[in-house]
């Protein structure tokens, strides 16, 4: 845990808001149990009477504090429930947080998410303090590659333009041409009008860039520890035990699941899909904690759900989050040179996708 020292060279007033502040009183209170009802019938159906006691003055205290702190919450697909509907002020998949933290005109930016995320949040709004709630909230698809890998490409592929996907490192990001994510991967690779593009450092996700475009796609081997863990046979398990079963994937998933999903699409398209069309019953093959985050939306589906966790991103509680906001801990930052030219490369995404 890193403890920072925030109020050097700050204003009386800028000590006092970023000072630790006292742990508030938890209790759950019949009072309490009033005044949030109106929370809990919003996530009733995907947090249990015997959870809400716990949460319900965790998300009191965070809510108060973020007035308190001047702060946000970027809250990504995959927390949970009492996160991303309680908590988050903004929530989404990479892109969208992304967009998101170059509007935040508060002072505090608590990333809800994984490490690379707050890093991104850093590069769109430098000025900004940035905190993550847990410093090892990391990413495997992130420590697949590093900045002298992408560098080691540049001489084995010269002239071939370098795509990386949002899921790695700000240095990564500061030797590549552009950043995508899974929604917009397609058309940044057809915008640079190259005959073949490197996409890094999701192998999955290259493959099925390659599926929907006639650019000569060049793959990195690296994957989702999550997405990998999916298979076609469970797939097929699943739709004869739950017939009339919908099934859409990620294109993190390895190709055989992809072929055998009825839709395949990000993380928002995911989601989109599911509000569109109102399935009966339908599986995300992604991490587990979004098909309740959507359920909220859309109860009248049944999400069946094969739940596979991501393991990073479940470091991330409400009492990591109030921590954060109590001792203004755990603060993000980025080498100047690297963030000036990885956020070249998340701008040229952004500014593509607007």
């Amino acid at each position: 845990m890193e403890n920072l020292d925030l109020t050097k060279g700050q204003d009386h007033g800028d000590r006092q808001r970023f000072a630790p502040l006292p742990k508030p009183d938890l209790k759950f209170t019949p009072e309490l149990e009033a005044e949030m009802r109106p929370l809990y019938e919003k996530v009733k159906h995907v947090v249990t009477p015997m959870e809400w006691p716990h949460y319900a003055p965790l998300i009191k205290a965070i809510n108060d504090l973020k007035k308190q702190r001047n702060a946000v919450i970027l809250a990504h697909n995959y927390m949970t429930p009492e996160i991303f509907h309680c908590v988050g002020d903004f929530q989404g998949d990479s892109l969208q947080l992304a967009k998101e933290a170059g509007r935040v005109e508060q002072d505090v930016i608590i990333q809800a998410g994984v490490h690379f995320m707050a890093e991104t949040s850093k590069l769109m709004n430098p000025d900004k303090t940035v905190l993550i709630p847990d410093m090892e909230a990391g990413c495997s698809l992130a420590e697949s590659i590093t900045a002298d890998d992408v560098k080691r490409l540049r001489k084995a592929y010269p002239g071939v333009p370098i795509v990386t996907y949002v899921n790695t490192s700000a240095a990564v990001k500061a030797e590549c041409d552009i950043c995508c994510t899974s929604s917009n991967a397609v058309k940044i690779v057809e915008s640079l009008g190259a005959p073949r593009v490197l996409v890094i450092p999701d192998e999955y996700l290259a493959k099925y860039v390659a599926t929907q475009t006639d650019v000569e796609i060049i793959a990195w081997k690296g994957r989702c520890e999550v997405h990998e863990l999916f298979t076609a046979d469970e797939i097929e398990t699943m739709r004869e035990a739950e017939p009339g079963l919908k099934v859409i994937a990620h294109p993190e998933c390895p190709p055989e699941v992809i072929d055998v999903a009825d839709f395949t699409g990000s993380t928002s398209g995911m989601i989109n899909w599911v509000k569109d069309n109102h399935p009966e019953k339908v599986m995300l093959v992604t991490e587990c904690s979004m098909s309740s985050n959507v359920a909220v939306e859309v109860p009248e589906t049944q999400f069946i759900r094969p739940c596979n966790l991501c393991p990073h991103m479940k470091r991330i509680s409400l009492e990591k989050i109030l921590d954060s906001l109590l001792y203004m801990q755990n603060e993000v930052h980025v080498d100047p040179e690297v963030a000036k030219r990885a956020k070249q490369a998340v701008e040229r995404m952004v500014n593509l996708t607007n």
